[in-house]
């Protein structure tokens, strides 16, 4: 059933109209990266001390949860390629990916627990559901009641990187999502011990390029200023392209391209 569903994934993300957009010369996400952590790993325990009390485990979602489906969603590399040239400012197909990319997304969210619900089997989408939320961390900036990236850490798709990206196989220029069901699927072992075992800064004292990328500073060798990288990109990037670009919001990621991990991981 693991292969079904991956290969329904595979199928939407080919598919699905929202995975298009007229300005774009192709797909705007590739295909995607499909992974399975079992609900009841201690991984989403230990999350409400990583992340914070108010981080909700599988089961608090899905109360017959038996796995957690993960993807990632590999951004189309003429949008990496126009992103990577960028100095101060998102690329225009990154920021349109930014904010169609995630109405896809979402659409792949819905479509796979209607296709699950479709042969029995109960399914819920966290960031769909109505009690999804962010939450503001005094410390560490905005976080939500579920965080897709966490997830794919635990089905052994990625580690995170010194900007807290996810690093993947095909790199970290990507958006995430996941589903949690009572379907037992096989949860593989993850191959890294260690939450940033394929970030070169981290595993072997090199690169730091995402911090020559950031404009403003948020990344440094300490990691990374949730408080400035969110005031440049909503405060004043989102301002200056809305109306320009034609997008609710414009992004940045210019620590996700013209970086080492932008599509793979460096460590292999």
């Amino acid at each position: 059933m693991g292969n079904a569903v991956r290969a329904e994934l595979e199928r939407l993300v080919a598919t699905v109209a929202e995975n298009r957009h007229p300005d774009l010369d192709g797909p705007i996400f590739q295909a995607p990266l499909v992974g399975f952590a079992a609900a009841g790993d201690p991984l989403f325990t230990a999350y409400r001390e990583v992340i914070g009390p108010f981080h909700r485990t599988p089961g608090e979602w899905l109360p017959a949860a038996a796995t957690v489906i993960s993807w990632i969603l590999p951004i189309a590399a003429s949008t990496r390629d126009s992103n990577r040239l960028q100095r101060e400012e998102p690329s225009r197909a990154w920021a349109i990916t930014r904010t169609f990319g995630e109405a896809c997304n979402n659409r792949l969210r819905a479509e796979l627990c209607a296709w699950l619900q479709a042969r029995g089997h109960a399914a819920l989408a966290p960031v769909l559901h109505p009690q999804w939320s962010g939450v503001e961390v005094a410390e560490s900036g905005l976080s939500s009641n579920w965080s897709e990236r966490h997830a794919a850490y635990a089905a052994g798709l990625g580690t995170f990187s010194l900007n807290d990206g996810l690093i993947t196989a095909a790199g970290m220029a990507h958006r995430c999502g996941s589903v949690i069901t009572d379907l037992v699927l096989p949860a593989e072992p993850r191959p890294y011990a260690g939450v940033r075992d394929w970030c070169l800064f981290h595993a072997r004292a090199t690169c730091g390029a995402c911090m020559r990328r950031c404009p403003v500073g948020a990344i440094t060798a300490a990691g990374h200023d949730k408080h400035r990288c969110r005031d440049y990109t909503y405060g004043t990037l989102q301002p200056r392209l809305q109306e320009s670009y034609g997008v609710a919001i414009a992004g940045c990621g210019l620590c996700q391209t013209g970086v080492p991990c932008e599509a793979g991981n460096p460590c292999k």
